[in-house]
């Protein structure tokens, strides 16, 4: 025989369970059940909270029971019992901290930087970022190599590739090579300095200019001559890294276009 539960109530009419009452302290990252707009917690105040995704755009919400999913479960935002609403620190890109997040699994899609300077100021800049949204960054040894790397990642709407490629300026071999990438599913950019070392801002290292190398002359070592740097290029990058504290120590040129790359990673086809 069937077994029925006695409890013949339809499902519609059935107390919903209690859910966590979470406090919407500034830099929680939440996401609004009904729009699905994700974004972290800026001020909280007269029964709202503002929230701000990671383009910087804001909305308001009502904080009503079961109306925020935080790592995809339901809880209720309170208010924070703490004093007045302040504004979250910032990431190293500018972005809105998210205290103790966890780095989401990592996506199919990559993003691919020419060397491994490129891929150590990248993690500085961008690390925290590109942790939250599951990015894995890996360097090419050289341009050179571009297209096959690009023929044996096979690009798709799922697993999209953006890659990042110093000194791309029209007519030069790097150019070319870019052009040579059709893929609707990968994206190659680049900033016109012949190294990463150049998107640094001479401000924040404390010199004038970045010195002119002659034609010919390996770009690196005359760089650190005509500054007076040993000619230890190794040790020369980490005098320039640990100069570069956030976005605001590069250049403009450079922030763009890994902001590009990422966005185009990150959203879907």
């Amino acid at each position: 025989m069937r077994q029925y539960s006695p409890d013949l109530t339809p499902p519609w009419k059935k107390p919903q369970q209690p859910v966590p009452e979470v406090p919407a302290e500034p830099g929680l990252v939440v996401e609004e059940a009904g729009t699905g707009f994700c974004g972290a917690v800026i001020r909280c105040e007269a029964g709202t909270v503002t929230l701000e995704d990671r383009f910087g755009k804001h909305r308001v919400f009502p904080m009503e029971p079961r109306g925020f999913l935080l790592e995809g479960k339901a809880v209720t935002l309170i208010r924070p019992t703490s004093g007045g609403p302040a504004r979250p620190t910032r990431t190293a890109s500018g972005s809105v901290a998210v205290p103790g997040a966890r780095a989401r699994v990592a996506r199919a899609g990559r993003i691919y930087v020419e060397g491994r300077h490129d891929a150590e100021l990248v993690e500085k800049v961008w690390g925290d970022d590109l942790r939250i949204e599951g990015v894995v960054v890996e360097y090419l040894e050289g341009v050179d190599d571009l297209p096959s790397i690009v023929e044996s990642f096979a690009p798709g709407p799922d697993a999209r590739l953006g890659v990042l490629v110093d000194h791309l300026v029209p007519g030069s071999k790097e150019w070319r090579i870019a052009e040579s990438v059709t893929s609707d599913h990968a994206l190659v950019v680049g900033h016109p300095y012949i190294d990463i070392w150049e998107a640094v801002k001479p401000s924040s290292l404390g010199i004038e200019s970045w010195p002119r190398v002659p034609r010919g002359q390996d770009w690196k070592t005359g760089v650190c001559g005509a500054l007076g740097w040993p000619e230890n290029t190794g040790a020369a990058w980490q005098r320039i890294l640990s100069g570069v504290r956030s976005y605001k120590d590069l250049e403009p040129e450079l922030l763009g276009r890994v902001e590009e790359l990422i966005d185009f990673v990150t959203t879907p086809a």
